[in-house]
């Protein structure tokens, strides 16, 4: 998954969201232009397609991102690249937060769909398929983009949008580890279809989407094996992290950034034992947010009465 510190730079700024362009961008849209569809007489509206395509999934990053922050997550940076956009959204650790932050990226595709199906009849009632045939044949292919990008997004493969919501969905009833599991699994299901349909079409568009999600089922699973052990430990009385309210385990689990000794933060009060180095915030484990520790402890009245 491309960074945006990594070989990318920054394009604009729109409501607190930085939007970052990858360098390969450039380079696939040289050859993706000139090899384009000969549907146009002038090279020019290749460019303005091509460039259609990343404005609508800049819109579908655009609504993870907006999302994300309506359910009280933090999204500050959407990153484009050859494969389409990722928005970096981290929605609290609850089912029906990390769905709308999910649902909301097809949707504004959802959205789009009358609206340019409205511009493209139009047009054709005005008699831009005469008089300005590339004008017209660039709106419905924008409109044929945005129809496409959806329905392939909505496939139940993870980690595509259908994947994930499709987890977040069996996170109501399977639990947060046991639901990544299970989306990551198929995934890896979607993954060896796509796999063959890549040799078949001898494509390697197909072929690099496939690693793509191939790195990414991996990770998912990964992931859930790490949020299956941190399940089963014991959890210290006294504490919850302000942000998920997830008591922490009991143990060994947080690394001094100066020395690297692991250590327990909550039995030394965030300080290491080996070094003396203190820690203004902490770690969840759970959902990754960092507090000061003082913002962890838990009042004498909400601890529950033996």
């Amino acid at each position: 998954m491309p960074s945006a510190r990594q070989g990318s730079f920054r394009l604009f700024r729109i409501a607190g969201v930085d939007v970052f362009l990858h360098w390969s961008w450039f380079l696939v849209a040289a050859y993706e232009i000139s090899g384009g569809t000969k549907s146009y007489s002038s090279l020019t509206f290749n460019v303005l397609e091509y460039l259609a395509l990343f404005l609508i999934v800049l819109l579908h990053e655009f609504g993870h991102a907006l999302a994300c922050r309506q359910v009280g997550g933090t999204a500050s940076r959407i990153v484009l690249w050859p494969l389409g956009g990722v928005a970096y959204v981290d929605p609290p650790p609850r089912p029906g937060a990390e769905l709308w932050s999910i649902v909301a990226g097809p949707l504004v595709n959802v959205a789009l769909l009358p609206v340019l199906w409205t511009i493209v009849i139009l047009s054709r009632s005005s008699g831009w398929a005469e008089a300005m045939p590339n004008s017209y044949a660039l709106l419905g292919m924008v409109w044929f983009i945005n129809k496409w990008l959806l329905i392939f997004n909505m496939l139940p493969v993870y980690p595509l949008d259908g994947g994930k919501i499709l987890r977040s969905l069996l996170w109501f009833v399977l639990g947060r580890a046991r639901s990544l599991m299970v989306a990551t699994i198929l995934g890896f299901v979607g993954v060896a279809g796509f796999i063959i349909l890549a040799l078949w079409m001898q494509s390697v568009w197909f072929g690099v989407l496939s690693v793509f999600m191939l790195v990414n089922c991996w990770g998912g699973l990964k992931q859930a094996r790490a949020l299956l052990r941190l399940a089963k430990l014991p959890r210290r009385d006294g504490f919850a992290c302000p942000r998920c309210k997830a008591a922490p385990p009991v143990g060994d689990f947080w690394k001094c950034g100066r020395c690297g000794q692991p250590f327990d933060t909550f039995q030394t009060g965030a300080v290491c034992p080996h070094c003396a180095a203190q820690f203004a915030v902490t770690k969840c484990l759970d959902c990754g947010g960092l507090n000061p520790m003082s913002e962890w402890m838990v009042p004498a009245l909400a601890l529950p009465k033996l």
